[in-house]
């Protein structure tokens, strides 16, 4: 049932055959290709509502692109357990101790359904508060809010689905949160063109109608993943595996999880700042940031897909003992990530100037997007690396580095930088996006050194 065959991989650090790199390609392969599709199809999710948006109204597409910088971090804290309960599962399955699963996978579901009702409630009742937060005011107050109060109510459906699907990817069941984010694609397409623009009988609802759609599509696939977890993985949870409480699971997890999370956390925080000081530029600037970011998110799919897939094998080899076998695989996932992201960068680049305009026929927008995608193409260096190696150091257990290194230049560079050069020197977003670009490729090159100097072997969590 757990049973993704690392012989060969093992087989590669033995021998060094070329027939055996095909293997672990392969293996890669098995775990990246529906982790590709399934992230691509969450990416677009929130796309959707976007691109959708923006056949209705500029200032939609703004107070959407705001609320989204906010569900994500929301979405960051989930994570926590999240992050823990991937590397857990991966690592035990590598050390063979597969009875553990479904005491790591309860207590997680457990965690996250507490978190997740609470902070639903303040999003939903406290919308205007943390709008306010963010700077908006009067249109962009009301669009934002309307959008807030919905998807935020419903935001604990997607803290189960997360904690499902890291279980299934760990135990090489990842076509099937594959699977789940097809249909509910799918669903949110029509629920999307019915409810925003008033189609198929439907009210015509504009962004409430996008929020709608996107949360019954997020119930939606928390009951399928439930569905394939007790199909395909756990049958059930006896109370006895419970009894007494598993404290040490639990705090296996949150040593995984909170610095992993804190990482994720402080990216997103750093994010939330510079959209503030985006808003500061204008609205202009800001329809430009969300066209922008929901574009270039595409860019780094395949990034996130191979550093994903690469992670969990690096935590099995790393569970198993073959700590020299996940330092080469990692090398062989960064290059590979690195590659792949800066090919698709320069295509999207050339292309702005015929995809922009698709979207908003804004020329200040147009132009201003045009050049932050070229600027882009030098941060797609870095940004592969960041995703990469965080995933495979956390995968190891030496997950409070990325933490450290993460908040420290995330702060001083992207943050601070970029107000310096996007408001004080009165840049804009241009200047703000070249800070962007020092913040993602100064941690490039410190996770370089850091996975090269292999400190992080030995970190493991499961007791062999």
């Amino acid at each position: 049932m757990l049973g993704l065959s690392f012989s060969s991989i093992r087989d590669i650090f033995r021998t060094g055959h070329t027939d055996d790199m095909t293997d672990l390609r392969g293996s890669l392969a098995r775990l990246a290709v529906p982790i590709f599709i399934e992230v691509l199809l969450v990416m677009m999710l929130g796309a959707v509502d976007t691109f959708m948006l923006s056949r209705y109204n500029d200032v939609s597409v703004a107070a959407v692109g705001v609320v989204n910088q906010i569900v994500m971090f929301v979405f960051l804290i989930f994570q926590v357990v999240n992050i823990g309960t991937s590397v857990l599962c991966s690592q035990y399955i590598g050390a063979r101790q597969t009875d553990k699963l479904a005491t790591v996978v309860g207590v997680a579901l457990f965690v996250n359904l507490l978190i997740g009702i609470f902070l639903s409630a303040f999003l939903h009742f406290g919308d205007r508060m943390v709008l306010g937060w963010m700077g908006l005011e009067g249109e962009l107050m009301q669009e934002g809010s309307a959008y807030l109060k919905i998807v935020g109510a419903f935001a604990f459906f997607q803290a189960i689905s997360m904690t499902l699907s890291a279980a299934l990817r760990s135990a090489d069941k990842a076509v099937y949160p594959m699977l789940v984010s097809l249909v509910v694609n799918i669903l949110n397409i029509v629920g999307n063109y019915s409810l925003i623009f008033g189609r198929l009988g439907m009210p015509a609802l504009g962004v409430e109608g996008a929020a709608i759609s996107t949360s019954l599509c997020r119930g939606v696939s928390m009951l399928m993943m439930w569905i394939f977890v007790h199909k395909y993985l756990i049958q059930s949870f006896p109370l006895r595996l419970f009894r007494p409480f598993p404290w040490r699971e639990l705090g296996k997890l949150l040593r995984i999880g909170l610095p992993s999370a804190g990482e994720n956390a402080s990216y997103d925080a750093s994010q939330i700042v510079i959209t503030y000081f985006i808003n500061m530029i204008g609205v202009d600037a800001l329809v430009t940031r969300s066209y922008c970011v929901n574009m270039i998110m595409f860019v780094y799919l395949f990034c996130i897909s191979i550093a994903q897939g690469g992670a969990i094998c690096i935590g099995r080899l790393v569970g198993a003992g073959r700590n020299h076998a996940a330092y080469l695989c990692g090398k062989y996932v960064m290059k590979k990530a690195v590659g792949f992201t800066l090919l698709f960068s320069l295509i999207l680049a050339i292309s702005g100037p015929f995809v922009v305009p698709l979207l908003t026929d804004n020329t200040i927008v147009i132009n201003l997007a045009c050049t932050i995608l070229w600027v882009d193409v030098l941060l797609e260096v870095g940004r592969p690396i960041n995703i990469y190696a965080t995933a495979a150091l956390r995968s190891a257990g030496d997950v409070y580095y990325p933490f450290y290194v993460g908040v420290i230049v995330q702060w001083l560079v992207a943050v601070g930088i970029g107000y310096v050069l996007g408001v004080s020197l009165m840049f804009g977003i241009v200047g703000m996006w070249v800070a962007f670009v020092l913040d993602e490729n100064i941690r490039g090159i410190i996770f370089v050194r850091r996975w090269n100097s292999r400190k992080w072997m030995n970190k493991a969590f499961v007791d062999r």
